[in-house]
């Protein structure tokens, strides 16, 4: 009686590749488009085939990112706790809490605090004096206005820098209306508290009190004293690669994947999944399957032909003298060959007996 462990084997020169490809895409095509709505984060993720194909396309970010901040234990417990620290954590730009005109004549910028907006916040005006100290030392401030000079500012720095060619400085220096558009817009969406990247939190109960936000900077979170540096994730693939490594892009594949297919109902093997996620980081960066991917990588020049691209890939072999091994799958099926995988890897030799 054979154990369980040797009945899940795999037998020997098995088209795996081809099995996961089915077992996915079979599946995939009973998927629906539709986005989904997380809990309290207001931003409408997107799950299904949209989600699957960001996954397995390699995006550089997901289109909307959403990232899962566990807190230590003493902070987990209490509702007030964590709620103080999704506050301290989520991003409040100067737009949230401010008014913020230029006055394109006289090339200034007036900055309004806003108080019914910022109180429920937590912003105070002193914390938005202190953001605007990037943008100038020295601001004219008039009861909650914050006005800004560009122009003074810029001749500032100009006159530090070179004492000589004074006059050439000077017609360099002169402040367009454009520029103090442009620096309108950057003070706009400056940061007044919070995590660059993140935004939106909001305090969800599982087994603990965790903060879920939009946006996906590991980094800034963990600086705050109350994460658990050990529990948190993001649904950027890319992020997590570049914070964590290759193995937790590897595992964040997998999470990902099965996450899709169990929101839809579907069941796939897991070992399916992690075939593919193994072949979309076994190289140490993440790849795509696709023509700039895995599909565009292959040794074989029919077997890169067949799938995308045709006449740019024979062109190529032709102009490089590249020759066809007929390793792959693909490349026998064109020339009509046993495939080799399964009983066709297998050759049988017949021992004659001697005369």
């Amino acid at each position: 009686m054979k154990s369980k462990k040797e009945t899940v084997q795999v037998p020997p020169f098995e088209a795996v590749g081809v099995i996961a490809a089915q077992s996915i895409g079979e599946p995939g095509t009973q998927m629906t488009m539709r986005t989904f709505h997380y809990a309290g984060v207001a931003e409408h993720v997107p799950t299904g085939l949209p989600r699957l194909i960001e996954i397995v396309d390699a995006k550089k970010e997901p289109k909307k990112a959403i990232i899962d901040i566990y807190l230590k234990s003493a902070y987990s417990r209490s509702r007030t706790e964590a709620e103080k620290v999704a506050k301290e954590i989520s991003s409040v730009f100067v737009s949230d809490v401010a008014t913020v005109e230029d006055d394109l004549e006289k090339l200034l910028i007036h900055i309004a605090y806003d108080e019914k907006d910022a109180k429920p916040q937590g912003i105070t005006f002193n914390m938005l004096k202190k953001a605007m100290e990037q943008f100038s030392e020295n601001p004219k401030i008039d009861g909650t206005t914050i006005t800004i000079n560009p122009a003074k500012e810029k001749t500032k720095e100009t006159k530090t820098k070179t004492k000589t060619k004074k006059d050439k400085e000077d017609k360099k220096s002169k402040f367009t209306a454009k520029q103090v558009r442009r620096l309108t817009s950057k003070i706009r969406g400056a940061i007044v508290r919070g995590v660059p990247g993140v935004f939106k939190a909001v305090v969800i109960k599982g087994d603990e009190y965790f903060i879920r936000a939009g946006g996906f900077n590991i980094i800034g979170a963990l600086e705050h004293p109350a994460v658990d540096p050990k529990r948190i994730y993001t649904n950027n693939i890319q992020e997590l690669e570049r914070v964590y490594g290759i193995e937790a892009a590897r595992n964040s594949i997998v999470r990902e994947t099965k996450d899709v297919l169990d929101m839809q109902g579907l069941y796939v093997d897991i070992r399916h999944i992690m075939l593919i996620s193994d072949a979309m980081t076994y190289c140490g960066k993440i790849k795509s399957i696709g023509r700039h991917g895995l599909s565009g990588e292959k040794v074989g020049v029919l077997g890169r032909a067949a799938f995308e691209e045709t006449i740019k890939h024979l062109i190529n072999a032709c102009a490089f003298a590249e020759e066809e091994k007929l390793i792959g799958v693909t490349e026998n099926i064109i020339v009509g060959q046993t495939v080799p995988v399964g009983t066709g890897k297998i050759k049988l030799v017949m021992k004659t007996k001697k005369k």
